[in-house]
């Protein structure tokens, strides 16, 4: 099984992010000094992805123009000397192969998924949403993609979240066959707390294969009014057999306010040059000593 292909879907409005994203999309947001979307990029290129293939719509060509590159830009940082600068702009546009499709109306993540079926053919391939950040030794899609290939299935990512952020997710309920992987045996749409079969929820990373597109095109509206991946899924692990990996490493949902300023502090906290200072300044705005 050869995956080289990556799906990120972009095309939401982000209203969970408003005002922010009022002209703004939200995957362009920035986290410390990169866009949302260029981290989750990153982890497609580090994992061995080719080519990337954006879900869009009209009002979001700057998310492709962001990959794609700047000669003006780049003029102005040669001529002026800054190598380094420049040096990092043109790698943007180096990273990956950059597809793009419309969605030309917002139907749900499986509608979304359904729209690369021209692009993606006949083969597996990932999918990330594009404004949620995972990192760790191993990429989160890495790790499936690992699974993926040797069981010769489709595969999800989970995470245990809390309770109370239960009904925010696909929930899966399954057996697990070996540490951290499950055999998947349902899955439902976000559920109140007392409907959910377990905390394992799907964080945004999957390995499908082409049989899904079917499976989409004859869907029925779900949760929402639109088409659900959730459901999607549901008929293939009742079918072919779906696994699910949980994933090692560190996420920050980056339409969650705490979590995206956690990760522009985390992210800020690794640069050697800046940490004294970004804690000396944090210091006196928390309400406690630390």
């Amino acid at each position: 099984m050869l995956i080289r292909k990556v799906v990120i879907p972009v095309a939401g409005w982000g209203t969970r992010s408003l005002p922010a994203t009022k002209n703004i999309p939200k995957e362009m947001l920035p986290v410390y000094n990169k866009p949302v979307v260029q981290y989750v990029v990153e982890e497609a290129m580090r994992s061995g992805l080719t080519d990337v293939v954006f879900v869009t719509n009209r009002d979001k060509t700057i998310i492709e123009d962001h990959f794609d590159y700047n000669l003006q830009l780049e003029s102005v940082l040669e001529r002026a000397g800054k190598t380094e600068m420049l040096r990092q702009v043109r790698e943007v546009a180096e990273m990956v192969n950059i597809h793009s499709v419309r969605q030309k109306r917002q139907l749900g993540l499986g509608h979304a998924v359904l729209c690369a079926r021209e692009v993606v053919h006949n083969e597996p391939f990932a999918v990330m949403v594009g404004d949620d950040l995972q990192f760790g030794m191993e990429p989160g899609i890495q790790q499936l993609i690992n699974v993926a290939v040797a069981e010769r299935l489709p595969v999800v990512g989970v995470m245990e979240v809390p309770a109370d952020k239960v009904s925010r997710y696909g929930i899966i309920s399954g057996e697990e066959i070996s540490p951290g992987i499950f055999r998947v045996h349902d899955l439902v749409e976000k559920p109140a707390v007392s409907e959910a079969p377990s905390r394992l929820a799907i964080v945004g990373r999957y390995i499908l294969t082409p049989d899904i597109f079917k499976v989409l095109e004859n869907l029925s509206p779900g949760h929402g009014g639109e088409i659900q991946l959730t459901d999607g899924l549901k008929v293939l692990a009742q079918g072919r057999g779906l696994l699910a990996v949980k994933l090692r490493g560190m996420r920050f949902d980056a339409g969650d306010w705490a979590e995206y300023l956690t990760a522009n502090i985390y992210f800020a906290l690794q640069e050697e040059d800046l940490r004294d200072e970004l804690v000396e300044r944090l210091r006196p705005l928390l309400p406690f000593k630390c």
